[in-house]
């Protein structure tokens, strides 16, 4: 069965003179197992409310560890010099792009744990730029992050909406 699929995948290839790539090219079962495509994975899903699995994207890993790693790199220690509301724009900026690309299937998930990336280390630079180095929860909590200094909240983001106050 796999050799007549992957044969017919070439022979749709070769026409506009397109080369596959055997090293990445593989046949999967779903709903067994998963893929990744254009930074999404596709398989099995898990409604959150009715707990029904279907079928459908999410966002990879991958992507979210990348752009958890872009966040930090906005907000290392030594980027302390900049203004916050540039620090927070350039924050801003990158949710904003990352959710309007990453808005289709299961996301709040990948949301929340980008978000909670996302303040914590806002948090902590604000803290390092303003000495105070105790209670930073107490000190920077959610709603100052997102009314007070501008933060961008996820979930709320659909594709071509931008934040209010970016």
């Amino acid at each position: 069965m796999r050799q007549p699929i992957s044969a017919a995948m070439r022979g749709i290839m070769e026409r506009p003179r397109l080369a596959v790539n055997e090293t990445k090219t593989r046949t999967c079962r779903l709903p067994e197992e998963t893929f990744d495509f254009l930074g999404y994975t596709f398989g099995r899903q898990y409604s959150r409310r009715t707990g029904q699995s279907y079928l459908g994207p999410r966002p990879s890993k991958k992507k979210i560890a990348r752009v958890c790693e872009a966040i930090s790199a906005v907000t290392e220690s030594c980027t302390t010099w900049k203004a916050p509301d540039h620090v927070v724009a350039e924050l801003n900026a990158k949710l904003r792009g990352w959710a309007n690309y990453f808005c289709l299937g299961t996301v709040v998930p990948a949301y929340e744990t980008v978000m909670g990336h996302a303040r914590r280390r806002l948090r902590r630079w604000l803290s390092v730029k303003h000495k105070a180095r105790r209670r930073r929860y107490a000190t920077f909590p959610d709603q100052r992050l997102h009314q007070g200094w501008g933060l961008c909240l996820l979930p709320r983001i659909t594709p071509y909406f931008s934040c209010a106050n970016s």
